[in-house]
């Protein structure tokens, strides 16, 4: 069973930055892909980024492309989540998912197969 575990959410004024961490257990982490998602207050959980197990193939939502960076780090089971210029409507709890083996649909939620506590990301205006 993977254990995602992130960190490095918190309060930030608007155009501000953050960076999230979402550590894996797992010594095959190098084959997993990975993705971050978010949810905010009554809205449903959405797609932010992705990433595959080589880091060739990445995935952005429209709503964050330019502004967040997702990257990975196989040597320490983590992947990460790059966020400038933060705008009040990135507010959400953030999760990190692992699908394992890779096999594609990045975007879906229902096609990950673990996922870690979350962490929250507030932007005041």
């Amino acid at each position: 069973q993977v254990q995602l575990v992130e960190s490095g959410g918190g309060l930030v004024q608007a155009g501000g930055s953050l960076r999230l961490s979402c550590a894996a257990s797992g010594h095959i982490f190098r084959t997993y892909a990975m993705g971050w998602f978010r949810q905010a207050p009554g809205k449903e959980r959405e797609f932010v980024a992705a990433i595959n197990w080589s880091g060739g193939t990445i995935v952005y939502a429209d709503s964050v492309k330019g502004r967040f960076t997702i990257s990975r780090d196989n040597a320490k089971n983590t992947v990460y989540l790059q966020m400038n210029s933060l705008k009040p409507e990135d507010t959400a709890v953030y999760y990190c998912a692992a699908q394992y083996p890779e096999r594609g649909g990045l975007v879906y939620g229902i096609r990950y197969d673990a996922w870690g506590q979350g962490t929250q990301v507030t932007v005041s205006s």
